[in-house]
């Protein structure tokens, strides 16, 4: 009976997250598979030697400011990107730092004038002897994974209008699928497929549906010229249903009176589809399905936060879901075949909306809580960078819990009718933040997205935690605004060891294994721009750390 149980334990974990187990020793997607559950079965390093960590080699990336790389291994080479461009992708010996290659594009002067939120870069994909990676200058580029040569370069948008690449794109079969930013300058959305060996479009799909397509319908005039609903982030892949999954931006502008009646009563005009959760047919890039999270969003409460995909128990049937900590707050399990809205419960404090109405998918707003034009919405939570930003969380088949980075802040926000000017915001900032509930400005957490529940919780009086990682050896793996790198008890929060870096780090982590040797590497380098929306709160967080640029690995030592 025993055996029995444990081959039922061993059965039901591969069932949770097939992708992330196969990953053995490398890690050669962003989120460690195409699921984006950022779990390794790596347990060479775990709960009883994980103190005994130390730096086995150190590379500096050759920029300073907001660094948000997560490095790929495929084979004995490390792949990782610098921001500012990036100014540099290295390819490096992954047991040594080595560098083997190095491909630094030249990006236009003054480029910082084009993108919202910095210069970062979040790093690149690979497939089929390929390095792919988004660039500020608009670029999508194939390197030779082997030489660093171009194969191809395509242009994905005219970043002139504010719009550029800083995210890996997501790779489908022979496709290579990426967005841009640009929901703060008044782009119009779209995602672009490109074939991985030739570099020619495949497919194109609008974000906000333009005249005659189903949607154009939900943006007040042609407000949906300038719609906003960029796909700046990370996309996920199922490729047994062959479903691309992305979220969308913010709608644009900011304030809802230029793109219906600026009210919680908002009708049909829901501005599809910004602020939304996608699934497209990757051969076509046709939509499959949507969930709109936040409709008519007046709080910048983008939808573009990573889709997790794992199989869960729901009513008592494995169920294929697609997982996600929304910026509005609520963590949302989502039937990723039929698009279903399964659960909605507030990860943190929440109070521009009661609650989810399941029977709808439509948040029950509080009406006061809404910004609008000539009227300030005071006391807000949560802030408008989000129960959670950009940086990833982790799900963990052996536990069955999402480690999140989760943020606590609210604000008070009014709302504005800006006037257009290609390539310049195209809103009016007026959000003044504050810590929330219980006075910490964060906390990293484990939360059941069965139970819909927070398991433990570490709060801290910073902003900005870093993304994670969570391995078979039981930890969990993060850092913070200080420079801290962490690693954790996967089931109880506690820090079993610790290392400072000398800069803040919002990276999320990876781990690989080599000659019997498992690594784990962060990229270090505090965010510039975001301290300067916070106010008091963003000078606490450049006084925690300056700027940095540097890659950390980390190894057990030999015995």
């Amino acid at each position: 009976m025993k055996r029995l149980a444990a081959l039922s334990l061993v059965a039901s974990i591969l069932s949770l997250a097939p992708a992330a187990l196969a990953q053995t020793t490398g890690w050669s997607a962003y989120g460690g598979d195409t699921a984006n559950t950022r779990y390794s079965p790596l347990a060479r390093i775990g709960t009883t030697n994980v103190a005994q960590l130390r730096v086995a080699w150190v590379l500096s990336l050759g920029s300073l400011r907001s660094q948000e790389s997560t490095p790929l291994v495929v084979g004995d080479t490390l792949y990782v990107t610098s921001s500012h461009g990036p100014k540099h992708v290295f390819a490096l010996d992954a047991r040594t730092g080595v560098v083997r290659w190095r491909y630094s594009p030249e990006v236009p002067a003054g480029i910082e004038q084009f993108t919202c939120c910095d210069v970062h870069n979040r790093g690149v994909s690979y497939a089929n002897g390929k390095v792919f990676v988004g660039r500020l200058d608009g670029h999508l580029v194939a390197l030779d994974a082997k030489t660093g040569k171009e194969a191809w370069k395509a242009q994905v948008v005219d970043y002139t209008q504010g719009s550029v690449l800083n995210s890996p794109p997501t790779i489908a079969k022979n496709l290579v699928v990426t967005g841009f930013a640009g929901g703060e300058f008044g782009a119009r959305g779209y995602l672009v497929a490109y074939d991985q060996d030739s570099g020619k479009e495949a497919w194109r799909t609008w974000t906000v549906p333009g005249p005659g397509e189903p949607g154009n319908d939900s943006w007040k005039g042609d407000s949906w010229k300038l719609g906003g609903a960029t796909v700046w982030g990370i996309g996920s892949y199922d490729p047994k249903l062959n479903l691309i999954y992305y979220g969308t931006s913010n709608p644009s502008p900011w304030g809802g009176i230029a793109r219906g009646p600026d009210s919680s009563q908002y009708g049909p005009f829901t501005n599809l589809y910004s602020s939304t959760t996608l699934a497209l047919d990757a051969d076509t890039g046709r939509i499959v399905w949507h969930y709109q999270s936040t409709p008519h969003d007046a709080w910048d409460y983008d939808g573009v936060n990573e889709l997790v995909l794992a199989d869960l128990p729901v009513g008592g049937q494995t169920t294929p879901v697609a997982l996600k900590a929304d910026r509005n707050g609520f963590f949302y399990v989502i039937h990723r075949q039929t698009g279903k809205l399964l659960s909605a419960k507030p990860f943190v404090p929440i109070n521009w909306a009661k609650d989810v109405d399941m029977a709808t998918g439509r948040p029950v707003e509080v009406p006061e809580k809404r910004p609008k034009l000539n009227y300030r919405a005071t006391d807000v939570c949560p802030h408008l960078l989000g129960g959670k930003n950009w940086q990833p969380m982790s799900f963990d088949p052996q536990t069955g819990l999402v480690y999140i980075p989760s943020l606590n802040l609210c604000m008070d926000m009014s709302g504005s009718e800006p006037q257009y000017q290609r390539g310049k915001f195209y809103l009016k900032f007026d959000a003044a933040p504050k810590a929330g509930p219980g006075g910490h400005q964060s906390e990293f957490m484990a939360w059941d997205p069965v139970k819909g529940q927070k398991v433990w919780g570490n709060p801290d009086d910073l902003v900005w935690p870093g993304g994670a990682l969570s391995t078979a050896g039981g930890l969990v793996f993060h850092g913070d605004i200080r420079g801290w790198f962490k690693a954790l008890d996967a089931r109880t929060g506690k820090m079993l060891w610790e290392f400072n870096t000398g800069s803040g780090i919002s990276a999320a982590p990876i781990t690989y294994e080599l000659d019997g040797k498992q690594y784990v590497a962060v990229v270090s380098g505090r965010t510039f721009t975001i301290p300067l929306f916070l106010g008091a709160i963003g000078k606490q967080m450049v006084d925690a750390t300056p700027e940095g640029g540097s890659l950390f690995v980390f190894e057990l030592p030999t015995k």
